[in-house]
């Protein structure tokens, strides 16, 4: 961190580039470079993977999937690299996060945020990111729709944090200063579960539609 930007205003700008790095619409930028429409007008409506494979285009999901990931994973590492503090890559982590779901760019209409929620994880303990990413992957095989396995992983994330032992424990396994992110993580999985609540009433009802199957 340069000697002229004081600790508050480093952790301003964290927040704003990681807000514009989180709020790139990839799963719109990927199906309009590749032909397949205005992601916006199909299945869902939604900007990330899932509706992206309703394209039909495995290759596009795929990309849209690790691009989302991947900006929310490099705005925490970047955070953490330049500011040299975990507060930054916490704050980098929300901030990205927000930016996916409400970005600037699509009029604050964005996505659902677990792929970016996963690559955050990832970023800030991958001990608790691969256990939220094999809840999701258990999740999706038992109930064959992405939504119910999101919801599960990220009911579990927290649990993970404590299992994992990221809070106390000093050492690789765990990031420092990790002791706030529980409540980081809470956060995110409201936000998580705000964002899905379409998604729930449909589950409850049984209409939920199951990963590749297209939206009517």
């Amino acid at each position: 961190m340069p000697d002229f930007v004081t600790a508050r205003e480093t952790l301003i700008l964290v927040a704003v580039l990681a807000y514009l790095l989180g709020s790139v619409p990839f799963g719109v930028l990927i199906t309009r470079a590749m032909g397949l429409g205005d992601l916006r007008r199909i299945g869902s409506g939604n900007i990330g993977a899932t509706n992206v494979l309703r394209t039909g285009n495995k290759g596009a999901a795929i990309a849209t999937l690790l691009l989302d990931g991947g900006k929310g994973a490099v705005a925490v590492l970047l955070a953490r690299w330049w500011a040299g503090a975990e507060d930054a890559a916490q704050i980098a982590a929300l901030a990205a996060f927000l930016g996916h779901l409400f970005p600037v760019w699509s009029g604050f209409r964005g996505g659902k945020g677990v792929a970016t929620f996963l690559g955050i994880l990832l970023a800030l303990a991958w001990p608790v990111g691969v256990a939220a990413c094999l809840s999701w992957l258990v999740g999706a095989f038992v109930t064959r729709m992405s939504s119910a396995a999101a919801l599960i992983a990220a009911a579990l994330t927290p649990v993970w944090v404590l299992l994992t032992g990221v809070q106390d424990v000093p050492g690789w396994m765990a990031a420092p200063g990790a002791g706030r992110m529980l409540i980081l993580v809470v956060t995110l999985t409201v936000l998580i579960y705000i964002r899905h609540s379409a998604n729930l009433a449909r589950i409850k009802a049984g209409t939920e539609p199951k990963i590749g199957e297209k939206k009517a």
